[in-house]
């Protein structure tokens, strides 16, 4: 079951998120969020973008958001996406529900660009492997650019992709995006 994150969530994703930052080249961070920390980065994505969780028999196997792509208004209609699946449940299909409901979400919002900052390797190694491009270029993201070598994590340097996917037509009026607020959001 795909659902809206609750902040009372943090802890069971910050523990997600832990694995992948201390065992993983998946993200650049060295130091893993507290759930405290946790917490307050998903308050300040909740108070405009959707932030959602995916689980079986009530516990959490993954989540998946957006956030702001740059913090101009004219990127109003662009975001970042990310997903982390507990690495268990890697392989299910349950990254792809996340994702289709994220889009669903930001489509209605009026969103219109989605991008993707994506860690890759010259080489896969024990900590960096091609599967997340894999994945986005499953669900209909494309190269959009490549930054050779930029980040050093476990004595490696890896390169990192943008990925991008366009969800609507493009209007010179668009609409303005309808974004989401903390009062909704305590609601889910």
């Amino acid at each position: 079951m795909v659902r809206n994150a609750v902040l009372s969530d943090a802890e069971r994703l910050a523990e997600i998120y832990a694995w992948y930052v201390e065992r993983t080249a998946v993200t650049f961070e060295f130091a893993a969020p507290s759930p405290e920390e946790f917490r307050e980065r998903m308050r300040g994505i909740m108070a405009r973008y959707p932030y959602l969780v995916v689980e079986e028999e009530d516990r959490v196997l993954g989540y998946a958001y957006a956030g702001p792509f740059k913090g101009r208004a004219a990127y109003d209609w662009s975001c970042e996406t990310t997903i982390y699946l507990d690495r268990e449940a890697r392989g299910r299909g349950l990254g792809r529900q996340l994702y289709e409901a994220l889009e669903a979400q930001l489509q209605a919002m009026g969103i219109l660009n989605l991008y993707a900052c994506i860690a890759v390797p010259d080489q896969e190694d024990e900590y960096l492997t091609h599967a997340s491009e894999r994945f986005h270029a499953h669900l209909g993201y494309r190269l959009a650019g490549t930054f050779r070598q930029c980040a050093c994590k476990f004595g490696r340097w890896y390169s990192m992709v943008w990925m991008e996917k366009h969800l609507g037509e493009r209007r010179n009026d668009p609409p303005s995006v309808r974004w989401r607020t903390e009062e909704r959001q305590r609601d889910c």
